[in-house]
């Protein structure tokens, strides 16, 4: 959501800033973590939660059920980051015990404003409005969400843009190249992280539906390793036992070469090129000549 899986796939492009960014990230979900169960600048830890489950939320759903299980713990962090912030922290605090040997800082806004020990430095109107408002981005985001991946808020029940169990291949940019090789490219946007997909056969038709080329699982299975070229270095098209194999989250532009060189004429009103997988469902992409 919000362009954030141009992000992931940036980070993925350059593994040197997702190494950084995984570092970073997770060193300030445990900083994060740690303020909060010891009651330390509870109101900063807690706004920090908010951002960083905001972020988890627009970033999952993007790899099937495994993700929006992980989007469900970010809804109830946001939830949960919100009412510390709001709060603040309680008695057996570490912020209480720092106010306790330094009542000083009782008088400095910083600290009320980054701990919870006290109430925050503003009149109770304001205050209110504040809570209102946190109360609505919260209930207003975790709705929103769900009912994008999965409805059932103010839409039916629906498999959002990935499927948890089925898996779905986008493909776009079919092109029919002067020596009659077929290229496009692929994604795996859906399914399953627990297992690959399998394309079994794909097919060269014609505007009426008549069959020009036919790649079975055997050629898909004996590609060179040049006709396939992966987005990512991580999940991977390759070929496999009954053909291409892909796991959830693959980029490939592919290019199956023509069978027959010295018939590519035929080829000329190539519409369209269908791939079917091992589940038998088939994905199609339109044919531009290049």
């Amino acid at each position: 959501m919000l362009g954030t899986d141009q992000l992931i796939a940036f980070l993925l492009h350059h593994f040197y800033l997702l190494y950084t960014s995984l570092i970073l990230f997770s060193a300030a979900e445990l900083i994060t973590g740690l303020l909060l169960i010891t009651g330390l600048f509870t109101r900063a830890a807690g706004l920090v939660s908010i951002g960083l489950s905001v972020m988890l939320m627009l970033m999952f759903g993007w790899q099937g059920a495994t993700c929006i299980d992980e989007w469900t713990m970010a809804a109830c962090n946001s939830a949960i980051g919100a009412t510390l912030m709001l709060g603040g922290s309680g008695a057996f605090s570490l912020d209480n015990a720092l106010l306790a040997r330094r009542p000083a800082l009782a008088c400095r806004a910083w600290f009320r404003w980054l701990s919870g020990a006290l109430p925050l430095p503003m009149r109770r109107e304001s205050f209110q409005r504040i809570a209102v408002a946190a109360f609505a981005a919260t209930v207003i985001l975790n709705v929103a969400t769900y009912d994008y991946f999965r409805g059932s808020v103010v839409t039916p029940f629906h498999g959002g843009p990935v499927s948890p169990s089925k898996h779905h291949l986008s493909l776009a940019d079919g092109v029919l190249l002067p020596n009659g090789a077929v290229r496009f490219h692929a994604y795996l946007d859906g399914g399953t992280p627990a297992a690959p997909s399998n394309v079994m056969t794909a097919v060269l038709k014609s505007n009426d539906g008549a069959v020009l080329e036919q790649w079975n699982g055997s050629a898909l299975n004996h590609l060179p390793a040049s006709a396939i070229a992966n987005d990512f270095a991580y999940n991977r098209f390759a070929p496999g036992p009954f053909g291409l194999r892909a796991q959830v989250g693959a980029m490939a532009t592919i290019t199956l070469p023509t069978a027959s060189a010295s018939d590519i004429g035929r080829l000329s009103n190539a519409a369209t090129l269908q791939l079917r997988t091992v589940n038998g469902n088939t994905f199609n992409v339109a044919i531009r000549t290049e």
